[in-house]
Formats: structure tokens, C-alpha cells, sequence
């Protein structure tokens, strides 16, 4: 359950359809639950922030993964791991027949058992070069799971700017873009300058020495001098697909509330 869900279940209470014993009964459950000694599953973080916990894959067995997984699907909450090897893929596919791998973003998700509704907001996602692409497929994995509406740009970065300006619709009908970039890293301050959103820069590792594993890149996204430009860490593709989904999704409600208020007669938005 996440603090959207809980809103839409509270409102039940209000309106009659589900006694408060009812409801207290769906979110009885504790902050949080011990997975085999290894991990304490935080069960509320859906209801604090709106998300539930994502594992963080590197570092973990398939085993610690699996019961930590295994923790969050009891409670309905679905699951997202991020930067798993393939071993580990092989080992979560066998166990979660459901689970979708994405090899090039490296990522293991299970979706909740809840139906989360209509997308909500619109997040695209632009990557410089094809060799970014694994980090753009994070970002886009992980917006996606935010329940938002993801568009990837591949490969339309500043060695050829013809092909991004083709692309100009696509970016202008987004709540925030995520600017995936290596080598200088130029990319996001040429978006920025172009639409009239949010930008997420996410610096990568690719590129030669001078790049310096993609610091390079980081430095010049930290200058821009596109005043909409924010940037992440270096390879932070779930960083920034999850603060591109925190605004998109901010974005997709304010758009619900305001056609709730809008009068049968096609009149004006009432202030709340």
C-alpha cells in the first residue's frame, strides 16, 4: 500500500463502503519485517513516500533478493531491483515465474498485486548515445513502475542535434525529462534550453580517460547554465527515474483534480 492507496481507502471509510474495522484491518501490519536476519523490510515506506522499498541488487546473494522479495510480495507491494547480475536473473525467473528482467537495464520487477490505475504524469527519457542506454533503461524501469507514461529518446545526443529536434513534440508534451549523458555530458543544458519542464541530468560513466568514469560529465551538468537543469550521481539511472516519477506523478494529479472541478457546464476550475 502506498500513500495513494491509503488516501483512496480512507475515502472509503468516508463514504460507507468499508467500516473502520475494516480498513484498520488492511494496514494493520508493522513498519517493517525481518527477512532471515539479513534484511528489515521497511513496509511503510509506500505509505510515508508514496513508493515502496526497492532493493538494491548489487552486493546481495539471489537468496537475500528472493526472501526480501518474497517479504514485500506477502503484502501485496510488488517489487523492483535494480543492478542485478544475470546469474541472479536467472535464479529470481525461476523462483518468480511473473518477474520481468530487463538485461540492459539490469533490472528485476514484480508488479504489485494491486491495480495502481491510469498512468499518471508523462516522463521521457533521453539518452546521448546508444552506450548510455543502460542507465536510460533503468530510469525508464523504474518511472515505469511509478505508474507513469515513459517515452526513451535513444541515441539523439549533441554530435547530432538534428535528430533531437525531430523529436521536440514528444519532449514538450512531458512533465519532466531525465537526460541520460557521458563523455562532457553536454546533452542536458541543450534540452533544458528547449522545453518548459523539469530536467534531471544523469551523468554516466561512459567515455575516454579525460571523461574520468564519467566525473567529467558530472561537472558539466553541475554548471549548466539551463536554469531547469538538476543532476543526479554518475550511472543514478533509478535516482532519476524516481525523482522524475515523484514530479510526473505530481503533476498527472494536479491535471485529475482540476477536471473533477471543472462545472457540467464546461465553466471555470473552482478553487478548492
Amino acid at each position: 500500500m502506498d500513500s495513494h492507496e491509503l488516501r483512496s481507502l480512507l475515502e472509503s471509510v468516508r463514504t460507507g463502503e468499508l467500516s473502520p474495522t475494516a480498513a484498520a484491518q488492511k494496514i494493520r501490519t508493522v513498519p517493517f519485517e525481518d527477512a532471515g536476519g539479513y534484511a528489515s523490510v521497511d513496509l511503510h515506506r509506500g505509505i510515508r513516500c508514496g513508493f515502496p522499498e526497492v532493493i538494491f541488487g548489487q552486493g546481495k546473494t539471489a537468496e537475500q533478493i528472493e526472501g526480501i522479495l518474497k517479504v514485500l510480495l506477502k503484502h501485496e507491494q510488488g517489487g523492483l531491483v535494480t543492478r542485478v547480475e544475470p546469474e541472479t536473473a536467472v535464479h529470481l525467473k525461476t523462483v518468480f515465474a511473473d518477474g520481468e528482467h530487463n538485461s540492459l537495464g539490469r533490472t528485476f520487477r514484480i508488479r504489485g498485486a494491486v491495480d495502481p490505475g491510469p498512468a499518471l504524469g508523462k516522463v521521457a527519457i533521453v539518452t546521448a548515445g546508444t552506450s548510455d542506454l543502460p542507465v536510460g533503461e533503468e530510469a525508464r524501469v523504474t518511472a515505469e513502475a511509478w505508474n507513469c507514461e515513459v517515452t526513451l529518446l535513444a541515441d539523439v545526443g549533441v554530435a547530432g542535434l538534428h535528430r533531437l529536434l525531430h523529436k521536440l513534440d514528444t519532449l514538450g508534451g512531458a512533465d519532466v525529462v531525465v537526460v541520460v549523458a557521458g563523455m562532457e555530458g553536454a546533452l542536458p543544458s541543450v534540452v533544458g534550453g528547449l522545453v518548459d519542464c523539469p530536467v534531471i541530468a544523469v551523468p554516466t560513466s561512459v567515455g575516454y580517460g579525460a571523461s574520468f568514469g564519467g566525473l567529467a560529465a558530472l561537472l558539466g551538468m553541475l554548471n549548466s547554465c539551463a536554469s531547469n537543469v538538476v543532476a543526479v550521481n554518475i550511472d543514478a539511472g533509478f535516482k532519476g527515474g524516481h525523482v522524475a516519477g515523484l514530479i510526473a506523478r505530481r503533476a498527472g494529479q494536479a491535471r485529475c483534480s482540476a477536471q473533477t472541478q471543472i462545472t457540467p457546464r464546461g465553466g471555470s476550475v473552482h478553487d478548492a
